[in-house]
């Protein structure tokens, strides 16, 4: 008995040593970059921005629900980069309030969009990509409606996006709430080492990242390889590793920035168990899929990116780390193998080698040393949703504040064809 337990320990071990392993050479990989400083974040490839450069035929497509409160910052950061206001299109997607209205102020375009039985954010962007069709841009950009886009960063995109004929993903972090608690410094910082520091130590290795959700570039004719009309939260890392498999993986841009916003006490929870439990979802569904296709293709980028997205969530990661080292400590008192714990010990020295190496590097200014020791009761906030992906998962883009969920959204059941994925078209 001791023996099953000892080889049943043995392999959890490993299953988390080489997620981990992968998380401390992606953040060393950025930590050790000279210029990876949070404010003045360069690409390697070329000076895309060069004003001597043909410019780009862009359009940016803003997919908005009860945007209301929030569409109006979106839209004074997004007009000054672009050439006419006209190429920013707003799709009020089941607005129930003055979203377009607002919109429209600005002279931007604005097309609305009401089917309660097809709601969500996937069914927004076809929607909007269809309107495009007459008249395709070079590069289509998506933009979340409570986004501030930084200066710059939409020519940036679309001109790596034309550049290398891939899906490019701009640095994508969150803006605290005012008096923000320990849960949401903490949130942020998981957020700065998700969306920064990981994407960045990916970049320096040459490899593509995951796609974050917002500050999104793509080639014409790379995004119309995919069909996005479906429901389901999971469009954004999804879109990627379809993107990836027919051979347009996406690249990290860390000249572009893109902040989002935390949401308060009340909202962050279901907010948190949205991203994560999509996370864990596509991890479940798309891992042995990406391996598959990394052999049978002999592509090391796949494989790359498949290491990338078994990294669960930071926090999933230490819970498990804390469960497995608990159970092979006791089970070495009772006579087993020390090698278990060797190996979780390993593994759990590189967890924190990341996180704090991230916080020193990239964070120090905006979060205090005093708030890292919050973290074992953001560990004890966190465990209900990882249950409660166990027993109903969060698989609907729904909006974290302000607007009332439909009576009865339904979930397009399209049929999958070929590759099992939720936007490859038949």
């Amino acid at each position: 008995m001791l023996l099953s337990v000892e080889i049943i320990l043995l392999a959890i071990a490993l299953g988390l040593l080489i997620p981990c392993t992968f998380l401390g050479l992606e953040c060393l990989a950025a930590l050790l970059s000279e210029r990876a400083q949070r404010s003045t974040l360069k690409t390697d490839l070329a000076d895309l921005g060069n004003s001597a450069a043909p410019d780009v035929k862009t359009a940016v497509l803003v997919p908005a629900h009860n945007e209301a409160a929030s569409i109006e910052k979106t839209l004074e950061t997004l007009l000054p980069q672009v050439a006419a206001p006209e190429s920013i299109v707003v799709i009020a997607d089941n607005c129930t309030d003055d979203t377009a209205a607002i919109a429209r102020q600005y002279g931007v375009t604005v097309i609305e969009r009401q089917d309660s039985q097809r709601w969500g954010k996937g069914y927004a962007l076809d929607y909007g990509l269809q309107h495009l069709e007459a008249n395709p841009p070079e590069v289509v950009i998506l933009v979340d409606a409570d986004c501030s886009v930084a200066q710059g960063t939409i020519d940036r995109i679309a001109r790596l996006a034309k550049f290398s004929d891939r899906p490019i993903q701009a640095t994508y972090l969150m803006e605290q709430p005012a008096n923000p608690g320990s849960k949401e410094i903490i949130s942020t910082l998981a957020v700065t080492v998700k969306n920064l520091v990981r994407p960045y130590g990916l970049l320096k290795l040459g490899f593509p990242c995951l796609l974050t959700g917002s500050g999104m570039a793509f080639p014409w004719q790379v995004i119309r390889l995919v069909s996005l009309a479906n429901s389901k939260a999971t469009d954004d890392i999804q879109l990627g590793i379809d993107l990836a498999l027919a051979g347009h993986p996406p690249l990290y841009c860390p000249q572009g920035q893109v902040m989002g916003r935390l949401m308060g006490q009340a909202s962050a929870k279901r907010q948190r168990s949205r991203w994560e439990h999509v996370h864990l979802e596509t991890l479940l569904t798309q891992t042995p899929r990406l391996i598959r296709a990394a052999i049978a293709q002999r592509r090391y980028e796949l494989l790359a990116l498949t290491l990338e997205l078994c990294i669960p969530p930071l926090s999933l990661l230490v819970v498990l780390w804390l469960a497995a080292t608990g159970s092979a400590l006791l089970t070495t008192f009772l006579g087993a193998s020390w090698l278990p714990l060797l190996i979780l010990g390993a593994a759990g020295l590189i967890i924190a080698a990341s996180i704090l190496g991230a916080w020193a590097k990239f964070s120090r200014a905006e979060i205090p040393a005093t708030a890292l020791l919050a973290m074992p009761f953001y560990l004890l906030w966190k465990i209900p949703l990882y249950f409660a992906f166990l027993i109903r998962p969060q698989t609907m883009w729904r909006k974290t504040e302000r607007d009332p969920e439909p009576d009865k959204a339904q979930t397009d059941e399209r049929a999958i064809v070929d590759t099992g994925s939720h936007y490859s078209k038949s």
